[in-house]
C-alpha cells in the first residue's frame, strides 16, 4: 500500500507542470461585445415618442446627443415626452417657434450628465440643460423624494413616470407634459411706449437789429432807391445847376 501511494504521488508530481502549460496555453473566450448606445432604439421600444422622435431629427439634436454619448465622461440624462404630452399643448405652440427656437425646445430635454433617480436626490438646482438663449444657459428645478422625481420649468411641473433607460452614461425618463422653457414661454416684458409728442406753445424767434437794417448794397445802389428818393435827388440838383448858372451871367455882366 505504501508502495503505491509513492507511485501514485510521483505521478501526480510529474502531470503538474503540463497541466499548469496547459492552464496558461488556453484563451479564454471572449463576453459578449455590448451593443452601442442608442437613444433612438431606446425612444421607439418605448412605443410611445413618435412626435419627440420626429423632432429629435429634424433638429439634428439626435445626432448631437448620440455623439456626445460616444465622446462624454459626464453621461447624458433625456427627459422624453410621451405623444399625448405634445397633443395636450396648445394649439400652434410648435409652429410659433422660429427653427433655432425649436432646437432649444429640444435641447432643454437633455441634461449635460447623468442622474440615475438617486443621484436626483442630491441635484443641486437650478439644474443645468443644455439649452441657451439670449440671457444665457436654460436651467430646471428637480425635487425628489423617496418615490418621486418632479421637474419644474416655472411654466410646467411633471412627475418622473417612467425609467425607460438607466446605465452610465445614458439616463431616459419618460414624462407627461412638455417641458417648455420659460425664456421661451414666460410672459414677455410690456413694450416701450412711445415718447409724449411736444404740444406746449413755442416762444416767437427774435430778429437781430442788423436783419432789420438796410444793407451797403442797397444804400449805395441808385436802382434799388425808391421812387421819392430818386425825385428829391433830381430837383437838388437842378436848384444847384440853377445858382451855378445865375453866378457866371452876373460875372459876365
Amino acid at each position: 500500500m505504501a508502495y503505491l501511494t509513492i507511485i501514485l504521488g510521483a505521478l501526480l508530481i510529474l502531470s503538474t507542470p503540463n497541466l499548469l502549460i496547459h492552464a496558461k496555453t488556453t484563451p479564454i473566450a471572449p463576453g459578449p461585445t455590448p451593443a452601442p448606445l442608442n437613444l433612438t432604439g431606446v425612444l421607439e421600444k418605448g412605443g410611445q415618442y413618435t412626435t419627440f422622435l420626429r423632432l429629435l431629427k429634424e433638429t439634428q439634436v439626435g445626432q448631437q446627443v448620440q455623439s456626445q454619448l460616444n465622446n462624454s465622461y459626464d453621461g447624458l440624462t433625456i427627459f422624453a415626452p410621451t405623444d399625448n404630452a405634445f397633443s395636450n399643448l396648445k394649439a400652434g405652440t410648435l409652429n410659433s417657434l422660429n427653427a433655432q427656437e425649436q432646437v432649444s425646445l429640444i435641447l432643454y430635454h437633455v441634461l449635460p450628465r447623468y442622474y440615475s433617480l438617486v443621484t436626483f436626490e442630491t441635484a443641486s438646482n437650478p439644474v443645468r440643460t443644455q439649452a441657451s438663449g439670449s440671457n444665457g444657459v436654460y436651467a430646471v428645478n428637480i425635487t425628489s423624494s423617496t418615490n418621486q422625481v418632479n421637474v419644474s420649468t416655472g411654466i410646467v411641473n411633471t412627475p418622473v413616470q417612467t425609467v425607460l433607460y438607466s446605465d452610465f452614461p445614458l439616463a431616459v425618463y419618460s414624462v407627461d407634459k412638455v417641458l417648455l422653457p420659460y425664456d421661451l414661454f414666460g410672459p414677455k416684458p410690456p413694450a416701450s411706449a412711445p415718447e409724449p409728442a411736444d404740444h406746449s406753445p413755442k416762444k416767437p424767434t427774435k430778429k437781430s437789429p442788423a436783419a432789420d437794417a438796410p444793407s451797403e448794397e442797397a444804400v449805395a445802389s441808385p436802382s434799388t432807391a425808391s421812387p421819392s428818393e430818386r425825385t428829391t435827388g433830381w430837383r437838388t440838383l437842378v436848384v444847384v445847376m440853377g445858382f451855378l448858372v445865375f453866378f457866371c451871367m452876373g460875372g459876365h455882366l
